[in-house]
């Protein structure tokens, strides 16, 4: 497109200018439409470009960009490498550029760089290197080794197009029910603000530019305190409690965020109950989001709404309602107004745009109150260097994504995160770990091949001289339907049936348990019954059996407290850190070779 008959740049293309004037000379020439499309930021897939999606029930990426006017995509699904995601995303780029202000895509993603597969959280590695759960690195406790970490994803995703994290997640497992709990740093304040600073840095540098990816902080005002630990993504965990009144406490991570230069944040779905806030969601809260977050907080950038807010869907055949808790009552543009007034600037998961344009049309939102969220958006638009540089090298991206080397500091990272529980002795002398080459071992949870390379394997747990046994953490499998059968809730104990049969495995083998927290897990004994216990957050069989032959050392230590029961977590308090009785195993527990 020709901007003039002398080719002359318009201002909003010109790198030149200070980035507020180009914002303003583009909000300038901003239809409504364009304007109410930038309000909106949705899920797509990757596949054809005129293709949609019928699981989450969206249309082709194309309409949305040409029809709706919508530049902020949340990407799910991945290519096989990096040189195809790098030409989808290339193609994408030069559709947008071929409209009539040619406004680039801002592409987000879920985390992609660990183990866990929910589609409404996360997303798995793919063709990128592979690392632990956030959980790890809290078990790491080093905000150097996270910053390198966000560093790699930064570039990795910085190579294939992807420009805004829709994460950290730095809510507080003070709930230890919650489902939640694998994309935190744990239940401590102090060491996960500590941590968000570095996670800032590696993504964004020491401030937002071309090189950057955005961070997107959630779930202000801090997810976790739950009632019951369920989760406000469904109707029967929407309330957030704060019984010890610590809603200072579950703050201090988002100001360290806000400090280390966050530019977009998301507020959670809960609904607080029996505080001084309005009885609604975050998402719809002006006491949380313009009272706290923008004035006294004096964040100034992108507030985006968690997905789904405003519109009932179904998905994978089951109702899922919008997450309008408070706001049940209101029609969907009433919502929109009072999400508006409580300070958003953009929803999150929907595709409501007549909705809006209709509100401006017939004067219930203004054009001006549209322009204070769009220079928002525009800004973070320039200051990514996106109309500079809307392409990606598609080579470099097949070099660069998933890197051996990254891959190699990946796999270190998840063997340096196992945490070593208990470590008994075997008849009275060494300790049980690490183990010795070419013992006769029976395994769960471990596959074969990977074990061959370390032990003989047999086939029962009396023929061998060791037992392996990689479980998870226990859940209650409640058959609700839908998506809330990826959410992980309920009792932390193991049932009666499958704690006896482990246990019966202890007492014929020595035997070693690998449990993966994603969440904490009430051990019930199986500490005492099985000669070691080590818990990791997100880690390979070959990163554990490196640790557990010796090639490593354990080097994790607990982001949180190992309740002793159900009981003493139903008798705590939901926001208090630190808060079950006499804990199995305390926040900081991990032994060393």
């Amino acid at each position: 497109m020709t901007d003039t008959v002398n080719e002359a740049p318009l201002p909003y293309r010109d790198a030149s200018l200070p980035i507020d004037e180009r914002v303003e000379d583009l909000l300038g020439r901003m239809e409504l439409a364009d304007k109410v499309g930038m309000l909106f930021h949705t899920m797509a897939a990757y596949a054809d470009l005129d293709e949609g999606n019928p699981t989450f029930g969206l249309p082709s990426i194309s309409s949305m960009v040409r029809k709706r006017r919508m530049s902020h995509f949340n990407l799910l699904g991945a290519a096989p490498g990096g040189r195809e995601f790098a030409a989808w995303h290339n193609a994408l780029q030069r559709m947008a550029l071929d409209t009539p202000l040619g406004i680039p895509i801002t592409l987000s993603t879920d985390p992609r760089h660990s183990f866990s597969d929910n589609p409404l959280t996360s997303l798995m590695a793919g063709p990128f290197s592979q690392w632990p759960e956030t959980l790890g690195f809290a078990a790491l406790a080093s905000p150097e080794r996270l910053e390198r970490f966000a560093d790699i994803a930064r570039q990795e995703y910085l190579a294939v197009g992807l420009r805004v994290a829709l994460h950290p997640q730095i809510d507080l497992a003070t709930e230890p029910r919650w489902s939640r709990i694998a994309g935190t740093f744990g239940e401590d304040a102090d060491l996960t603000s500590r941590l968000v600073v570095g996670y800032i840095r590696g993504f964004q540098g020491s401030e937002l530019g071309p090189d950057s990816v955005a961070t997107m902080v959630k779930h202000f005002p801090g997810g976790g305190p739950q009632l019951d630990g369920e989760d406000p993504h469904f109707e029967w965990g929407k309330e957030q409690v704060y019984p010890g009144g610590q809603q200072e406490y579950h703050l201090r991570p988002f100001i360290a965020a806000i400090g280390a230069g966050a530019t977009q944040m998301m507020p959670y779905y809960g609904q607080p109950v029996g505080t001084d806030w309005e009885e609604v969601g975050f998402g719809f809260n002006k006491g949380v989001l313009t009272d706290l977050l923008r004035d006294r907080l004096g964040f100034d950038g992108i507030v985006c709404t968690d997905w789904g807010l405003l519109t009932d869907v179904v998905v994978f055949g089951a109702d899922m309602p919008a997450r309008a808790w408070g706001a049940e009552d209101l029609t969907r543009p009433q919502r929109i107004v009072k999400a508006l007034d409580a300070g958003v600037d953009q929803f999150g998961g929907e595709l409501c745009t007549d909705e809006l344009r209709g509100l401006v049309e017939r004067g219930e939102v203004s054009e001006a109150r549209l322009d204070v969220s769009v220079r928002r958006l525009l800004r973070e638009k320039f200051r990514l260097g996106l109309f500079e540089n809307p392409f990606v090298d598609e080579e470099a991206a097949e070099s660069l994504v998933g890197r051996a080397d990254f891959v190699a500091e990946g796999l270190d990272a998840q063997s340096d995160s196992l945490t070593l529980l208990t470590n008994g002795a075997v008849d009275g002398g060494s300790p049980m770990l690490p183990l010795a080459r070419g013992v006769k071992v029976y395994a769960e949870g471990v596959a074969a091949d990977a074990l061959a390379a370390y032990a003989t394997v047999v086939e029962s747990p009396e023929d061998a001289d060791v037992a392996i046994l990689r479980i998870k953490a226990p859940f209650e499998d409640r058959d609700r339907g839908g998506f809330s059968d990826l959410f992980h809730s309920g009792s932390l104990e193991f049932p009666a049936e499958e704690h006896a049969r482990l246990t019966a495995i202890a007492e014929t083998v020595p035997t070693v348990i690998d449990i993966y927290l994603d969440r904490p897990a009430v051990l019930g004994g199986l500490e005492d019954a099985a000669r070691a216990v080590l818990a990791d957050y997100g880690a390979s069989d070959a990163a554990v059996l490196r640790v557990l032959f010796g090639e490593r050392g354990p080097q994790g230590s607990l982001p949180f407290d190992l309740p002793r029961s159900d009981a003493a977590v139903v008798a705590s308090r939901s926001d208090v850190a630190f808060d079950t009785e006499n804990p199995t195993f305390r926040f900081g527990h991990g032994l060393r070779y």
